[in-house]
């Protein structure tokens, strides 16, 4: 069985990525600011960043129990309690032959000491006095224990490399070295506007033949999850000039400008003409389903793509061609999304000839298996069936129907869709 809309010489989605990620650069290249780390979440890194310090700054005990010559407990099990060493407390005496330190975890380990006897393994595990004698039930090995300087981080390693998308865990991380402030990607400026008389904002009453705009609201969402600056351009009737007047005043103010629908050959359909007339554009046919139409272009200044018109189309569109082409426009490096294989627990009917973005549910049950569903019927108009969903099935273009029980490839929904 053969898929009746996969034409020769269709596009694969391999090189409809590949061409379009190669063209996402920035006409007046990456501008860089410093910002202070509490605004930097998200943001693309565009310097390195290099530890000023090690990290621990100190050698300090892994556990709460007593710091000790291991030399020591190998000549008796008993030691004098000579101190306390507690974290941001620490005993400021050498430890001498003989002795032991109360160690609670994090603290700094006192000159002196080689390996820290976890609480659990004496004879005093809460309170203590100085001058008692501990009696240990184990003997240690030299740095049993103890978390060296440095171990973690050392001083003057690059930590995080340029074009990482900053997450929380790395604003932690360059905290906990003291850093107040990186070096970043300026933000990129996205214009988004929809086209056509049939096409309504809410709040407005529809007339007979018209549709609320649910694409611009939709791709307004999605891109909101990122870390850019938004234009909403609204929607602009089927008018040439009001198209290229938004379009030149647009170049002049943003990076990318991104529609949905209009870009075909149609009589009412005038941005390829009007795409053209100020730049270039191309028109990409694809092998997949859905979002066989993409179109991507450039005018003077700003990169220009223009998605399906289909409101589910328009959005695995966005997800999986125009997302990875403005992480790349932004700067970054690390961009990926996880993917992996799961049971399906439903038969999942496909025809050969272009890959499909099924939309699908995961759930794991109590024994701790993955399985997967579609959200039911895949039309390209019908948004709940993206709404309801939180991963893609991915089905490659020579992939046929597949049985209950079989194993696919899952893509949980992550950045805008999450």
């Amino acid at each position: 069985m053969t898929d009746c809309c996969a034409q020769p010489g269709l596009m694969t989605f391999e090189q409809a990525l590949k061409e379009l990620t190669s063209k996402a650069v920035l006409t007046n290249g990456h501008q860089i600011e410093k910002v202070f780390i509490e605004n930097a979440s998200h943001r693309i890194l565009a310097d390195a960043v290099t530890s000023p310090i090690n990290v621990p700054g100190f050698d300090n005990s892994a556990m709460d129990g007593y710091a000790v010559k291991v030399n020591d407990l190998k000549a008796t099990n008993q030691l004098k309690l000579v101190g306390k060493s507690f974290a941001g407390h620490p005993y400021n005496d050498t430890l001498k032959s003989g002795e032991c330190i109360r160690i609670m975890t994090g603290a700094v380990v006192p000159d002196g000491a080689d390996a820290v006897v976890m609480q659990e393994n004496t004879s005093h595990q809460g309170q203590t006095e100085i001058g008692q004698t501990i009696t240990f039930s184990k003997t240690p090995s030299t740095g049993d224990n103890i978390r060296k300087a440095g171990e973690d981080i050392k001083e003057s390693s690059t930590i995080l490399k340029p074009g990482k998308k900053l997450t929380a865990g790395d604003i932690g991380l360059i905290a906990s070295l003291g850093i107040a402030q990186v070096s970043v990607y300026r933000k990129i400026t996205i214009a988004v506007f929809s086209t056509g008389d049939e096409i309504q904002s809410i709040g407005n009453y529809l007339q007979p033949g018209q549709i609320y705009d649910s694409n611009r609201y939709a791709l307004l969402s999605a891109l909101s999850r990122l870390n850019i600056n938004l234009l909403d351009l609204g929607v602009i009737a089927d008018d040439q000039n009001a198209i290229k007047q938004a379009l030149e005043k647009a170049d002049n103010e943003v990076d990318l400008v991104i529609t949905s629908g209009g870009v075909s050959v149609g009589e009412a359909d005038y941005l390829k003409d009007i795409v053209e007339s100020i730049g270039s554009l191309d028109l990409w046919k694809m092998a997949i389903k859905p979002g066989k139409p993409f179109a991507y272009g450039k005018l003077k200044q700003a990169h220009f793509i223009g998605l399906p018109g289909n409101p589910v189309s328009c959005l695995v569109t966005l997800y999986q061609l125009a997302i990875p082409f403005i992480a790349k426009l932004q700067g970054q490096t690390d961009f990926q999304r996880p993917s992996f294989f799961a049971k399906t627990s439903e038969a999942i009917k496909k025809s050969a000839g272009r890959k499909n973005f099924i939309r699908g549910v995961l759930t794991k049950d109590l024994q701790g298996e993955i399985t997967v569903k579609t959200t039911g019927s895949q039309g390209s108009g019908i948004l709940s069936s993206i709404s309801n969903a939180n991963c893609f099935i991915i089905l490659e273009a020579d992939q046929t129907n597949v049985n209950a029980g079989e194993s696919v490839l899952v893509e949980p929904f992550a950045d805008i869709l999450e």
